[in-house]
């Protein structure tokens, strides 16, 4: 939330009576002129989960706060809006994509949504659905998109880790926009990367991760409007 900041100036002035010695009212000083403000820089939005929330890590661990990092070092002038809300599934995240897009000079949506479906087995077919939706709201306001995918654990059958794992690979063909095969590549099932929960990454672990998407991001930046 901003803070408006609301200036007052009143000037006060009276008679004064026969024979007083009043001093001449001070000249009004002219008021500064007031610096043009700063042309919003061009956004990437982080849609996620836990993953992009950086459950378990201060809030510069987290990968979004990481691509910042590369940005800054590679002089680009461009802003990362960490929106990971921990627990989100991919119904959750088209709830909310309109408030997460609803800023200034929003340029690229990185897709981070799946993982929580995966890990409860929700059904594919509305996963797909879900995800489509918020690639649509994304382009009708011609926001690119990089969509980053996710595995799905075992535990549910290899029919629901293969159709899990082809979802994103179609929606990536049907909509054009780049893929990250998985977030989690040299980081999942490494346990001196992960935390002791075996499924979000430590500080090691999440330079990693964002490592993976720097590589997707970067040449997105590069063709991407910035006014």
């Amino acid at each position: 939330m901003s803070l408006a900041l609301a200036l007052f100036l009143a000037g006060c002035s009276g008679g004064s009576p026969a024979g007083d010695t009043a001093q001449p009212a001070a000249a009004p000083v002219p008021a500064a002129p007031v610096a043009p403000v700063a042309a919003e820089r061009p956004k990437i939005v982080v849609l996620g989960d836990s993953l992009s929330a950086g459950l378990g890590l201060s809030p510069a661990q987290a990968y979004p706060a990481l691509l910042q990092q590369k940005l800054d070092a590679a002089g680009y002038k461009w802003e990362v809006v960490n929106a990971g809300v921990s627990g989100d599934t991919s119904a959750s995240g088209l709830q909310r994509v309109d408030w997460a897009m609803d800023r200034p000079n929003v340029r690229i949506l990185v897709v981070e949504l799946g993982a929580n479906d995966g890990l409860r087995g929700l059904p594919v077919a509305e996963m797909r659905k879900n995800l489509a939706a918020i690639i649509e709201r994304a382009q009708q306001k011609r926001i690119a998109v990089l969509l980053t995918g996710m595995e799905a654990p075992p535990n549910f059958g290899p029919e629901y880790v293969v159709s899990f794992r082809k979802a994103y690979r179609d929606l990536a063909s049907e909509y054009g926009v780049p893929l990250l095969p998985f977030l989690l590549d040299k980081v999942a099932g490494m346990p001196a990367l992960n935390q002791g929960d075996g499924i979000h990454p430590n500080i090691e672990g999440a330079a990693i991760v964002a490592d993976n998407v720097w590589t997707m991001l970067k040449p997105i930046v590069d063709a991407a409007p910035t006014s």
